[in-house]
């Protein structure tokens, strides 16, 4: 059986037409976990048993050789084979072929307690739309994390998840999480490895839904072999989707940045050269201020292209603020500022060549000369990088229509 985006479920469950409708999916990706497969099961089945909850067990298998999914039948759960391999496609695969009303998903590695599904239940019926765990609230047991990922990469990338997208959330990549299944449909899921953790929490957080954390405890795997994780290839991964999810930090803050640094260094240098410190800053510095100007340009008129797809394809959701700047710089705004521009950039042109043809283009000075000639060239590639950039805004402005 071959399954992806729409799972073939595998049962020896018969139907028991007394039984109350399926409340809670519990989905662990597993991939060769024969170790603790069984006391994963048997641990969920209890507190299942103990807490009345109408549940059920799925094993999301991204292709076990190990007899994984065979264990996983005999112990009564249901299976999903995934043809794709990643920690996100099991996850898909197995999220898909979830019933209950609820969704909660954890490593099948017996490193997360399955006792607390109580805690993330609770929030739920509450009407939170995302639960998730918080290894460093409810505690890591010695040999449970890595110290490079508990106190560097976890702690990291938190932060960074906090300041970039201002999510509430202490423990980006906590394994032990509960979800409605309609909020997880509104995510329209896209990653599939590790990142799949950031962009669930990422995405709700951008989308508004209601999101909060309990306390979960993380203990060192039952296993004898090395985990699936790979520190820095995963790490990369989850930092690279952050980036690539919010184009104000990966393009519009250093490109504003970098222009308010040129034009500051720029006006500062345009009357004459400075001495600051025994240095002697003259032309040279002026024409990196202005090519410091232009590649911050381009970067955020990248952050407004990217914004734009990414919210046409669905990546992204629609943002307020962007739609009341699309209002108003119109493409005969744009195509007004950039013949602005262009004019100014002409017009220091041919100011340069009247003071070249007054000394009968012979030599010129050359410190004297480039403080006209640089504003103009760069009044002249702005103002051309504006009219573009307003032509393609529309087209893409065409798609959102």
């Amino acid at each position: 059986m071959l399954v992806s985006a729409n799972p073939t479920l595998v049962s020896h469950e018969l139907p028991n037409p007394e039984a109350r409708p399926c409340e809670v999916s519990v989905v662990m990706p597993c991939l060769n976990e024969v170790q603790t497969l069984k006391v994963c099961i048997e641990k969920i089945r209890r507190t299942f048993e103990s807490q009345r909850i109408a549940g059920e067990i799925i094993i999301a298998d991204n292709g076990s050789t190990d007899g994984s999914p065979e264990l996983a039948l005999e112990l009564g759960a249901k299976v999903a084979h995934i043809e794709r391999r990643g920690y996100g496609n099991a996850l898909m695969g197995g999220i898909a072929a979830a019933t209950g009303t609820f969704v909660i998903m954890g490593d099948s590695d017996d490193s997360y307690d399955f006792n607390h599904i109580p805690l993330f239940l609770e929030k739920l019926r509450q009407g939170y739309d995302l639960v998730m765990g918080n290894r460093f609230q409810g505690g890591i047991k010695p040999g449970a994390m890595p110290p490079l990922h508990r106190y560097l990469g976890n702690p990291v990338l938190s932060f960074l998840g906090r300041i970039f997208f201002r999510s509430p959330i202490g423990d980006f990549h906590c394994g032990l999480r509960g979800f409605s299944k309609a909020a997880y449909e509104k995510l329209n899921m896209r990653t599939t490895g590790m990142e799949f953790a950031s962009e669930m929490v990422v995405k709700a957080t951008l989308m508004g839904l209601r999101v909060t954390e309990v306390p979960t405890t993380l203990s060192p795997d039952g296993r004898d072999r090395a985990p699936h994780l790979r520190t820095w290839r995963d790490g990369w991964r989850h930092l690279r989707f952050m980036l690539l999810y919010s184009p104000r930090w990966l393009f519009l803050y250093p490109g504003i940045l970098l222009m308010i640094a040129g034009l500051a260094v720029g006006t500062w240098l345009l009357p004459h050269s400075r001495t600051l410190g025994g240095l002697t800053f003259d032309v040279h510095t002026l024409l990196y201020a202005m090519v410091a100007v232009l590649i911050g340009f381009q970067a955020v008129t990248f952050a407004v292209f990217s914004k734009i797809f990414a919210i046409t394809e669905g990546l992204l959701p629609s943002d307020p603020r962007l739609d009341r700047f699309l209002k108003v710089i119109t493409l005969e705004v744009g195509l007004a500022i950039g013949a602005i521009l262009i004019l100014v950039g002409l017009g220091g042109s041919f100011y340069a060549v009247h003071v070249w043809s007054s000394r009968n283009f012979g030599p010129l000075n050359v410190s004297v000369v480039l403080r006209t000639v640089t504003p103009s060239v760069l009044a002249l590639t702005l103002g051309c990088q504006i009219l573009l950039s307003s032509f393609f805004l529309s087209v893409l402005g065409l798609a959102r229509k």
